[in-house]
């Protein structure tokens, strides 16, 4: 199949149908994650105020008020994101933290006997989850990236909501979009 695109691009000939949506699909992934980032970068701590936030983000999946009068915004992105963003803006009206949850800090975090909420305070909403009965454990995923890299981190919890295990693996559904 790669010759066969190789060679027609040579030849300067057209792909069928679905070699074009399978490319178009993947420029605009790589785009929307080259945008989470960039956006994120144009927030400045003690500069920038929520209306910068959700001028950037739009209207957050989850608006919590602390004690303070400080706000924290959470923007998921997941399943098909690569990113959970949470943004805090302080009383005075400022941004005063711009954090990606989805990092190797806090998947080291991620202990086994750790309870399923701790887990999902500390990363955000997961991709995907899924249930094996015979064995009494549900696999939890991330989808994040290092680097270029689509990865995928899993946490795998007891019927009880204990994590088991922890596992990082390639993210194969920007290869096979059926995954």
């Amino acid at each position: 199949m790669q010759e066969w695109i190789t060679n027609d691009f040579i030849r300067g000939e057209t792909m069928n149908g679905k070699t074009c949506t399978l490319l178009a699909t993947a420029a605009l992934c790589m785009g929307l994650v080259a945008c989470e980032a960039e956006r994120a970068e144009k927030l400045v701590e003690d500069v920038s105020t929520e209306a910068d936030v959700k001028r950037l983000f739009g209207q957050p999946r989850t608006v919590t008020v602390g004690a303070d009068g400080s706000r924290t915004l959470e923007y998921p992105l997941q399943p098909q994101g690569y990113a959970n963003y949470v943004m805090v803006i302080g009383p005075e009206g400022k941004v005063t933290s711009v954090r990606q949850l989805l990092n190797p800090d806090n998947f080291a975090k991620v202990l086994p006997g750790m309870d399923r909420d701790t887990v999902h305070k500390m990363l955000g909403p997961h991709a995907r989850a899924r249930k094996f009965e015979l064995k009494k454990e549900e696999l939890v995923e991330w989808r994040f990236r290092e680097g270029q890299t689509a990865r995928i981190f899993e946490v795998t919890f007891d019927y009880a909501g204990q994590v088991l295990r922890t596992a990082t693996i390639d993210d194969k559904r920007d290869e096979d979009p059926g995954r």
